[in-house]
């Protein structure tokens, strides 16, 4: 029988987890298993996939779907608890078990390409969704402390509750009073989650901190990934992110495990080898 699987999102048209997954179904020897992408808005999510036969094998989920991939799950994992998304979904017992592997994307990238595997105070910037995982990751290593540095306090409520849930200290920076310097200076691992036009005029400032994973990836690079590199600093990038969470997606979807060299080479392919997304 034909396996399926698919990315959902909006927009989705841009997402590299075809190229990372039709990897890994070739690499296994599974030729009738395809993976594509399929454009949904949030509200889609519930008929999306109560629409789905047992050809399916799971989804990817991308923003903005990942709180509404968890609603729609019958069981979840604790990890995905944690976060309050989900960016994965595998169909179990007639249901659906949402996981969030950005968990292992976080943490994949900062140990791969930074050596980074424990420390105990973070910087984090920006509460968006992928700053939960974040803090699920950094937990799970030994992080208890973590500044978060926001545009007004009022946009850090998601990820005070994911903080409060780990038992984390969690302190919100307004960013226009933010000392930069001191706060990278003090941490032990830096996780960027904004857009590049917002490190930019403080980039010098942050490479300060020992490791630093800058979520974005396109365009390439950042001016926070410039100062860090000329600081000589370890740098993590949201493509070595995004390769180790399909790691764990494919093991879900497949049943086996995912073929690490094989998925790797296909994303350095599709991207020019912009990086040596090491694993």
């Amino acid at each position: 029988m034909t396996r399926r699987a698919a990315v959902i999102g909006s927009p989705v048209a841009h997402s590299l987890s075809p190229v990372l997954h039709n990897a890994a179904f070739e690499a296994l020897g599974l030729a009738d298993w395809t993976y594509t992408r399929v454009e949904c808005e949030a509200s889609a999510v519930p008929d999306l996939v109560a629409g789905l036969d047992a050809s399916w094998a799971g989804l990817s989920v991308t923003m903005p779907n990942k709180r509404a991939a968890l609603a729609v799950a019958s069981s979840t994992t604790s990890r995905a608890a944690l976060v309050g998304a989900a960016n994965t979904l595998v169909p179990v017992d007639g249901g659906w078990r949402a996981d969030c592997t950005d968990v292992d994307g976080v943490l994949g990238a900062l140990s791969a390409a930074c050596g980074f595997t424990s420390g105990t105070r973070a910087l984090l910037l920006g509460a968006g969704g992928t700053a939960t995982a974040a803090l699920v990751a950094l937990a799970s290593v030994g992080v208890r402390a973590v500044s978060l540095v926001v545009r007004s306090v009022s946009r850090a409520a998601e990820a005070e509750g994911c903080a409060a849930r780990l038992g984390l200290a969690l302190e919100p920076v307004v960013w226009d009073t933010a000392d930069f310097a001191e706060l990278a200076a003090s941490c032990d691992v830096l996780v960027s989650t904004v857009p590049p036009a917002a490190t930019e005029p403080v980039a010098d400032a942050l490479a300060g901190a020992p490791c630093v994973l800058d979520v974005i990836y396109h365009p390439w690079p950042t001016p926070l990934a410039l100062a860090v590199m000329a600081r000589g600093r370890s740098l993590a990038t949201g493509l070595d992110m995004l390769l180790h969470q399909a790691f764990g997606q494919a093991e879900q979807f497949t049943g086996l495990p995912a073929p690490r060299e094989a998925m790797r080479r296909a994303l350095r392919e599709a991207t020019g080898d912009l990086l040596p997304l090491p694993i």
